[in-house]
């Protein structure tokens, strides 16, 4: 089975546990496959949460026989990755981005906090300037970890 098959079929499993799969790593060789999958979802993402999707896709892939050795990891994508769908972005309001955006006809950057969210528009706080961005337009957002 391809990638881009096994990638739509582990969709679909995490899909069906109400999280969304963010990214699918598949490296190694046929001695040792590793097979990381990132969910996230509306909410933060539990331990649990990743031991009940890994349980399913474990399933999967051991009644299709995908792999033969593998180890696989399921977890959070953490803050390094880059958010990818809208409903990521909700937990993550009054938090501080890092922006690069479509505006103009060229690429803008901004660092600024995340305000609120009002249907497709996120509105972030950049110093006293309140800026509206379309989800469409935004290229990458990630956010910035303050300690």
């Amino acid at each position: 089975m391809d990638k881009s098959k096994i990638l739509e079929k582990f969709e679909e499993i995490v899909a069906s546990e109400g999280f969304l799969l963010i990214d699918l790593v598949i490296r190694g060789d046929d001695r040792l496959r590793i097979i990381e999958i990132f969910i996230d979802g509306e909410n933060a993402i539990t331990t649990d949460d990743c031991m009940k999707v890994s349980r399913l896709i474990e399933k999967a892939i051991d009644s299709e026989n995908l792999f033969k050795n593998y180890r696989l990891d399921v977890s959070s994508p953490g803050v390094d990755r880059p958010l990818k769908y809208l409903v990521q972005y909700k937990k993550h309001i009054n938090r501080k981005f890092e922006i690069s955006y479509k505006g103009d006809d060229k690429i803008k950057k901004i660092t600024g906090k995340l305000i609120r969210i009002d249907g497709n528009q996120l509105y972030f706080q950049e110093k006293n300037q309140e800026i509206k961005i379309n989800f469409e337009d935004i290229v990458k957002a990630k956010v910035l970890i303050s300690f």
